[in-house]
């Protein structure tokens, strides 16, 4: 069924990075301040809020998130409910929201997100990301993200010849455009040669390869057509949305150069859009690992199975590209506290679209597509985005 009726209005991310003295509510609460009053919408407006966050348990001590942040926030009473699906958790909130619109039930909704992850050490923030795979068979066997990757990595090497030098570049891109970005974690450009410094954390990955551990929050206002002409003459409708799953250990994969999940998801939300990946102006991928922003460009359907790096080598998704990916600099460079980078995805999109990237600006900007993807891909989201007025 297409979508009809989901407009974003507003948008609003806060600095990624270490966060010095801001607790988790307080990063939250800037999210939503910062939401709402970009458009002047007043707070007895919202009906509901869809929070997204990962491991707040594990990184502050705290559950039952929700609420208590919600009334941080200045919204005591507004129905709120968290949505868990690792560093899908963000798009997991959004994609509720859109339904809550989409059936009549409310008309102005917040989807907001937040996580603080640097007040544990490196070790204790490392653990609590595993909590996101298949425990029993993997991570408790030793096996990390960063270990998860690599073998995705080695697999796309062995099948498709991509090289240790592509997915450097990946890393180079991330870093230009977050360069240009305010609220980017790393504001410093890298050269490949830098790049490709033999730092391994897992090979073939290395240092440059990898997101950061970050503190951050985005918040989105979404609302029906009528609503949204109160508070913007150009908001931004979600036209497509896709969610899958798929298998949360490697040893159950069918291809290790693919997440199925991303296949599927990405094809439900343009079946409900109508639209296909040439259609796409920009795109914003989940990039928590270099490799992984090639292989979710072809997941996707933006390049063919085992394209997605020779697209990064000839500039294709360089911001002045034909398909430029992650404008802003991606979890890479901008940062992934997990919880908020689903949101804060579609914050880089809304701003794009409505042409308010300022320097990260893209030329063609009229649709755009988000990409979130949980764990090892045991969750995929995709999300479509285009201009009310095209």
């Amino acid at each position: 069924m297409p979508l009809k009726n989901t407009n974003v209005v507003s948008a609003y991310q806060t600095k990624f990075g270490r966060l010095e003295g801001a607790t988790l509510r307080e990063i939250f609460a800037e999210a939503v301040d910062g939401a709402t009053n970009n458009a002047g919408i007043p707070k007895k407006d919202i009906q509901a809020v869809f929070v997204g966050t990962f491991i707040p348990e594990m990184l502050v001590h705290q559950g039952h998130t929700a609420p208590l942040l919600v009334d941080y926030a200045g919204l005591r009473g507004v129905p709120a409910t968290r949505h868990e699906a690792a560093c899908a958790s963000g798009a997991t909130a959004l994609r509720s929201a859109v339904m809550a619109i989409e059936s009549g039930i409310y008309d102005t909704v917040l989807v907001a997100s937040a996580e603080k992850m640097t007040s544990v050490s490196t070790n204790r923030a490392t653990e609590a990301l595993a909590a996101a795979a298949d425990d029993e068979f993997e991570s408790s066997m030793g096996l990390t993200f960063p270990g998860v990757f690599g073998i995705a990595a080695v697999a796309h090497m062995a099948k498709y010849g991509t090289t240790e030098e592509d997915m450097a570049r990946a890393a180079v891109k991330a870093h230009k455009n977050a360069s240009t970005n305010p609220l980017a974690q790393f504001q410093k450009e890298i050269t490949l040669e830098k790049a490709m410094t033999p730092r391994y954390i897992a090979w073939p990955l290395k240092l440059f390869d990898c997101s950061p551990i970050s503190d951050g929050g985005a918040a989105l206002v979404l609302t029906s057509n009528e609503k949204a002409k109160q508070y913007t003459d150009l908001p931004v409708k979600i036209i497509g949305t896709g969610q899958a799953s798929a298998s949360m250990n490697l040893c159950d994969r069918n291809d290790l150069t693919a997440f199925e999940s991303s296949i599927a998801a990405s094809k439900e939300a343009y079946k409900m859009a109508k639209l296909g990946p040439k259609d796409m102006d920009v795109a914003v991928v989940h990039d928590c690992f270099t490799i992984a922003e090639i292989i979710a460009s072809e997941d996707i359907g933006l390049f063919k199975p085992g394209e997605g790096a020779k697209a990064l080598r000839d500039g294709v998704t360089a911001l002045d590209g034909d398909i430029p990916i992650n404008p802003m600099g991606g979890l890479k460079a901008v940062g992934h506290p997990v919880g908020a980078t689903g949101i804060k995805q579609a914050v880089v999109i809304y701003r794009e679209l409505i042409g308010d990237a300022g320097a990260n600006q893209v030329t063609n900007h009229d649709t755009g597509i988000l990409h979130n993807f949980g764990g090892t891909g045991a969750t995929a989201v995709v999300n479509i985005m285009r201009r009310s007025d095209v």
